[in-house]
């Protein structure tokens, strides 16, 4: 089996496990430097948008993306040629970590809004508000600073502390990075179910075989799903996954469209 990868996935395959295995063993310095970091935070530089997709939070992250293109991007290769796989690949990356970015600076001007509400009327009342609605982001000790502050709401003390609470928040969140080839995968995914959407792929769980384009499908619903519901607790980066795909097919869908320069 591992006679018939072909140049270009054997080529990112060893690069990306390569990577790992520097960042996680012996130069783990090197992932505040590679990891995809909020565009206005001071650990971000822009070659971040290229590296964060060789990088992988562990040795499970790294098997279930590189054992995707392992699967998937032989024949994608073959089909397409070592060109157009590689420029899916990257393209889907960085593509996948620029909306995710965009995605991001979203999320982090809700956050600030929040905080210049309170800032602007510090209350109990305002404070109990923003750690309800981050709550995960917060120790459960924080409620008992509730408490107190709500029995001295003018205390410039809990004043003072509520607002340090507050920065601490959003430096932790500013500072939350994004790792790991996924949008890239989700591109070669939505590709393989474009360009070879009646194969029979046969599932390992539950064991049964499936159409290509019902396996993408359904993992389409499931990430549009998760970014829906924004489960606070879950540390998957959905919306880059959602990303990889939406970049993914539009790329496919313009080769197609050029339809001389595909083949």
């Amino acid at each position: 089996m591992f006679r018939n990868i072909t140049p270009v996935v054997k080529n990112i395959l060893i690069i990306t496990v390569a990577v790992y295995v520097v960042t996680a063993f012996l130069m783990p310095q090197l992932k505040g430097m590679l990891a995809l970091y909020y565009v206005n935070s001071n650990r971000f530089i822009p070659t971040q948008f290229l590296t964060y997709m060789f990088m992988h939070a562990d040795g499970w992250h790294l098997f279930s993306n590189m054992f995707g293109l392992f699967i998937f991007g032989p024949l994608l290769e073959e089909f397409l040629g070592p060109k157009k796989i590689l420029t899916l690949w990257m393209v889907c990356g960085v593509g996948s970590g620029l909306l995710y970015s965009g995605y991001t600076a979203y999320q982090m001007n809700k956050l600030d809004n929040q905080i210049s509400a309170f800032y602007d009327e510090p209350s109990p009342d305002q404070f109990n508000q923003f750690v309800i609605q981050n709550r995960h982001l917060f120790k459960a000790n924080v409620f008992d600073f509730v408490d107190s502050y709500s029995r001295n709401p003018e205390d410039p003390a809990h004043i003072q502390r509520a607002k340090e609470n507050l920065s601490a928040v959003r430096d932790l969140q500013a500072n939350v990075p994004m790792v790991g080839a996924s949008g890239a995968l989700f591109g070669v995914l939505i590709a393989f179910a474009m360009l070879f959407p009646n194969t029979q792929l046969f599932l390992l769980f539950p064991p049964m075989p499936v159409k290509a384009k019902y396996l993408v499908l359904f993992y389409g619903l499931y990430t549009i799903y998760n970014v829906v519901n924004n489960n606070p607790l879950d540390n998957v980066a959905h919306f880059a996954h959602l990303s990889g795909l939406i970049v993914g097919a539009g790329l496919v869908y313009y080769w197609k469209k050029s339809r001389k320069d595909f083949y």
